[in-house]
Order: structure tokens, then C-alpha cells, then sequence
């Protein structure tokens, strides 16, 4: 009798502290894998000067927290891809940052030589990797060696954006492409096989802590957040916060915060473009 009563108290403070999703002073951020670590830094920045409050940052992939923004399930949810017109229709949606596209090989790559540290391809040329229709490096002037291409998970917003930008309407990521689903797994596989080549947040790609990867030039042009700024290169995407409803509360108040010059100079810091 005595541990059925606990267990009944157990249950009853559980419902009145509202377990799950908290709308008072903890809420949920969830989605685009490309977001989650600089949500992460801007949560726990937020969280050390207003210590009351929690910010619970989760991943799953950017058609999921647009999903999870609409279903209530996260108050935030979070894009690296721009909405659909139906999306945007419907939900709330505010630019943090902007996030170069970088195209990434391994430093022992067959293209790479002394005289040739950054190698050079043209857009056309990755969307024949990418469509398998340049299946060795020796047809971009390397050594013999099989290109092994790395590809995100469908639902990804790195990945939508990559589509957009990169295979355009008609062409498609081979199904031969080994599938990651996140920015740090890519870049993994990337440091880890000479052969291989991938897509993955330019502010990652200089990430202490990894081993090095090498962003190509495209069209001439460097991977740079110069280049971006200045329009040079093509390769970007924007990241998003979005919310079901108009922001209020904690929400609005992370928002605010991560829209703020505090916020977003922690976001610069980080390798993004800010607002």
C-alpha cells in the first residue's frame, strides 16, 4: 500500500511539473544537425547568464524540426534550409545566421600535389561526381583511385541545400553514395579516406579538435566567409529558428538573445555570417 502511494505521488508531481516539452522556463530546440552545435554554444551562453532557465537542444534533422516546430512537440525548431511555400505558410520563421556550403576532400586526396594544394573543380564537375557520371579521380587529372562519395540522409537541410545549389532540378545524387546523417560524420569519413569527398558546414570545416579536411575551390573561387559576404561564392544556405506560434516568453527571449550583437558576434565567433 505504502509504495502504490508513492508511486501515485510520483505520477501526480510528474503531471504537475510537466514532464516532457516545459513551457515555462525550459523549452526544446530541435532539428537541423547543421544548427544544433551553434544553437548549442548560444544555449549555454544564454543559460549562464540566467541561470533559472533551460534550454534543451536536440538534433534530428531539418524536416524534423520544422515537424516538431509544427506539432508543438519543440517550441523551436531549427532549419538549414529555407522553408517551402506551404511551410512558411504556416509557421514563424527568423534568419539567425548564414552558413557557407563548403565541398570537402581529405588532405592526402589523389587531386592534392605541392603545386596544387587546393584543388580546383568546377560546379559541374562535382554535380558529376555527385551523379556518378565522373567516377575516378583520374578524370579530374589525380592519380587512379575510386572517388567515394558521401552524401547526407534525405530530410537533411545541408542536404536540400546542396541539391538546390549544386545538382539543380534534373540531376541526382547517385544511390551508391554512402549516407551520413549528420556534418560530423561526414567530415569523419572524409578525414578517413583519401578517396572520398562530402559535403558540410563551412564553419566546420576549421573545427578544433578534428583532423584537417581540405574545402575546395570552385570555379576559382575559395570557400571563405569573404567570399560568401562578398557574393564570389555561390555555395549558402540560411539558418533558421522557427516557431508555431508568435514567440513569447522563454522562446521569444532566446530568440532575442541570439538575434542580439551579443548573440550574434557568439555566432561569428563560430564560423557563421551573422544577420
Amino acid at each position: 500500500m505504502k509504495a502504490r502511494t508513492i508511486i501515485i505521488l510520483s505520477i501526480l508531481i510528474c503531471t504537475l511539473s510537466a514532464c516532457g516539452k516545459d513551457t515555462g522556463n525550459n523549452i526544446v530546440v530541435a532539428g537541423s544537425t547543421s544548427v544544433q552545435p551553434y544553437a548549442e554554444v548560444l544555449s549555454e551562453d544564454y543559460m549562464a547568464e540566467n541561470p533559472g532557465d533551460t534550454i534543451n537542444v536536440q538534433g534530428g534533422g531539418s524536416a524534423a524540426g520544422i515537424s516538431a516546430a509544427e506539432s508543438g512537440t519543440a517550441d523551436i525548431g531549427t532549419s538549414s534550409r529555407d522553408l517551402t511555400p506551404d511551410e512558411a505558410s504556416k509557421l514563424h520563421s527568423f534568419q539567425i545566421a548564414v552558413d557557407g556550403l563548403a565541398i570537402v576532400i581529405n588532405p592526402r586526396n589523389p587531386l592534392i600535389t605541392p603545386d596544387n594544394p587546393v584543388p580546383d573543380l568546377t560546379l559541374e564537375q562535382v554535380r558529376g561526381i555527385y551523379s556518378a557520371q565522373i567516377t575516378n579521380w583520374s578524370e579530374l587529372g589525380g592519380t587512379n583511385a575510386k572517388i567515394h562519395v558521401i552524401t547526407r540522409e534525405e530530410g537533411s537541410g545541408t542536404r536540400s541545400s546542396f541539391e538546390e545549389l549544386v545538382m539543380g532540378k534534373d540531376t541526382y545524387i547517385t544511390p551508391k553514395a554512402i549516407v551520413q546523417d549528420s556534418n560530423g560524420a561526414v567530415r569523419q569519413l572524409v578525414t578517413d579516406d583519401p578517396d572520398c569527398i562530402g559535403f558540410i558546414s563551412l564553419g566546420l570545416v576549421e573545427s578544433p579538435g578534428y583532423a584537417p579536411v581540405v574545402a575546395i575551390k570552385l570555379g576559382g573561387i575559395e570557400a571563405t566567409r569573404e567570399n560568401i559576404v562578398n557574393g564570389s561564392y555561390k555555395l549558402f544556405r540560411p539558418f533558421l529558428f522557427v516557431t508555431n506560434d508568435e514567440p513569447e516568453g522563454l522562446v521569444k527571449q532566446f530568440i532575442d538573445y541570439t538575434l542580439s550583437p551579443e548573440g550574434q558576434q557568439i555566432l561569428s565567433n563560430e564560423g557563421l555570417i551573422p544577420e
